[in-house]
């Protein structure tokens, strides 16, 4: 059947049993029994009849979409005629039918040496308290770490108390607050580091 055959097929559609519609899903669902003997493979009219019968259930689908509240809208469009172009927009209800995830659902890491040895002893991780902490001397909530974090606060101080430890040796006179630094910037690489190695001991 040509194209032309079926412009001239009526746009209401009659079925023994009403067919379904999720409409947020653009889907139509037809639950009307089907000769076979029209559908079988040795049979010379088989792509007519399925033709014929999609384009029904299409017809049937357009209809409920055209019987959806419309809106009209004009906008301005580019160029430089500057005229306007006005579209008609329908608003599609919310799907009904769950579809399947379009991707696998992914793979569960694997432990990592720590998580094996904390499930083996039977030690239970610390519960979360955020990532912020009052600082009574501004009264603000600040990062406990990073960007003007809390772990930073010795860089800032004007006078820094010598430990007992370093007294007499050679690290006496060297800046505290410069070994705090390097103390963080040490413990961001041994992080990396222990980092790489859980990741190539799970793969």
């Amino acid at each position: 059947m040509s194209t032309v055959d079926y412009k001239d097929r009526p746009v209401t559609v009659e079925k023994p049993i009403p067919v379904t519609y999720d409409l947020g899903n653009l889907a139509v669902f037809d639950s009307n029994v089907l000769d076979k003997n029209d559908f079988d493979s040795s049979n010379g009219e088989r792509e007519k009849h399925i033709k014929d019968h999609t384009r029904d259930n299409v017809q049937l689908l357009i209809n409920q979409i055209l019987s959806l509240p419309m809106k009209t809208t004009t906008e301005a469009t580019g160029g430089s005629s500057g005229q306007s172009s006005t579209m008609t927009l329908i608003q599609l209800p919310e799907p009904l039918t769950e579809l399947p995830r379009e991707k696998p659902l992914p793979k569960a890491k694997a432990p990592t040496k720590w998580e094996q040895f904390a499930a083996k002893k039977g030690i239970q991780p610390k519960a979360k308290t955020g990532k912020m902490i009052y600082d009574e001397a501004s009264g603000e909530w600040v990062p406990k770490w990073g960007y003007k974090g809390a772990n930073k606060k010795l860089d800032d101080q004007w006078l820094v108390e010598v430990d007992d430890d370093v007294k007499g040796t050679d690290k006496e006179l060297i800046d505290p607050r410069t070994l705090n630094r390097q103390a963080r910037k040490q413990l961001i690489k041994k992080n990396e580091r222990q980092q790489k190695k859980n990741l190539r001991n799970s793969s």
